[in-house]
């Protein structure tokens, strides 16, 4: 979607991510690829021209993953991937195994333990990618 969305043209879910990020935007490129079961719109938030929801700082919605719902409702982390991946295609099955008990907790864990260490990731696929992918 080339358009900013609107409160009218509200996407059934908004993705935030960190288009700065490498990795961030590699993962993001597959997913955009992807033909969405509902309209997802992929919000850039590293672009300073570009307001951030309230509530939280740039800084906060670079940190972790976040979407939000068409609803307003705004999930992060384990659960913002889990509702992306059941509107795509080929990672559905991802987020019908995240539905299992305790499955949303321990990826959650692994979301926490892959943010400790992006940072060196993130250099990583730098010297590999460059910085704009």
């Amino acid at each position: 979607m080339n358009e900013p969305m609107t409160p009218e043209r509200c996407a059934s879910l908004a993705v935030f991510y960190d288009g700065a990020c490498p990795l961030c935007q590699r993962e993001i490129a597959l997913y955009r690829d992807l033909p969405a079961e509902q309209p997802v719109e992929f919000v850039d938030v590293s672009d300073p021209a570009r307001p951030v929801p309230a509530g939280q700082t740039r800084e906060a919605w670079l940190a972790r993953f976040h979407v939000r719902h068409a609803d307003g409702r705004i999930e992060s982390g384990a659960r913002a991937f889990l509702a992306l991946w059941a509107r795509l295609p080929y990672w559905r099955w991802l987020a019908r195994l995240g539905a299992l008990p305790g499955m949303t907790a321990l990826l959650e864990l692994m979301y926490r333990g892959f943010l400790r260490v992006r940072p060196a990731m993130q250099r990583f696929a730098v010297r590999r990618w460059g910085r704009n992918v």
